[in-house]
């Protein structure tokens, strides 16, 4: 996404006036003439400076488009029955939880990922990126619940978005993260699973009961408290 970002903006940077600046003193006056003919001239006026600040705001109104279009988050296209709590919290009542969809992957080690795997046990599934700073902050939360919850049929599943396998990888070491993680450097996984429950930005915790619905998702930095309520109502309720 940087690399995307990187180019964009430079496409919409305003090009160089050092041209327009120099072409009136390159033409002669009749040429100058000839080519505004007709156009109602007063001394003094300055053409190139009138064009630069064209160029210089159509430029910026281009900048704050492309702004406005790279920071888009996925939405959700299916149920958004949910109830917000702590304004960063969705719960979905009972008999309005979105299914999680049936998709298949491919893990950062290279083993096949399947969700319908999952099916019969409570998932807890990341959104992450190595390049996320929240993510490296809820990091321990999430490997502490890991290691409390597993061994009671919980699993535990990240989807590393828009990044390289090896910062993934080394982000994992380095954080000592004892569970799987989807590779998904085009953001196809992520994309497919908007399509129940909302993901924005990294990062983002989807718990999902044994029978493959959406229990709650909470966006952004998850906690101990948000993390434990919502593996715990998926147990009781799947």
């Amino acid at each position: 996404m940087a690399e995307v970002q990187a180019a964009n903006t430079g496409n919409a940077q305003p090009p160089d006036s050092s041209e327009n600046e120099s072409a009136p003193k390159r033409r002669g006056a009749g040429q100058q003439r000839a080519l505004f003919r007709g156009l109602p001239l007063r001394r003094g006026l300055r053409l190139p400076r009138f064009r630069r600040r064209v160029v210089v705001a159509v430029a910026a109104a281009a900048m704050v488009m492309l702004g406005g279009a790279l920071s888009v988050p996925f939405l959700p296209r299916g149920s958004t029955s949910g109830q917000l709590v702590n304004g960063n919290m969705i719960e979905y009542a009972a008999g309005h939880r979105p299914l999680a969809p049936d998709l298949t992957a491919t893990a950062l080690t290279g083993s096949p990922v399947k969700m319908s795997s999952y099916r019969g046990k409570v998932l807890v599934l990341n959104f992450w990126a190595s390049w996320c700073s929240p993510c490296r902050r809820e990091a321990s939360v999430l490997q502490v619940a890991y290691q409390q919850y597993h061994a009671q049929g919980v699993d535990f599943l990240g989807d590393d978005m828009g990044d390289t396998a090896a910062n993934a990888l080394s982000f994992i070491h380095n954080e000592s993260i004892g569970y799987p993680s989807i590779n998904d450097p085009g953001y196809a996984f992520v994309q497919q699973f908007s399509r129940a429950a909302p993901v924005n930005d990294p990062p983002t915790t989807a718990v999902i009961d044994k029978t493959g619905h959406v229990v709650g998702i909470v966006l952004g930095p998850v906690n101990d408290g948000e993390l434990t309520a919502l593996i715990h109502k998926a147990a009781l309720m799947g």
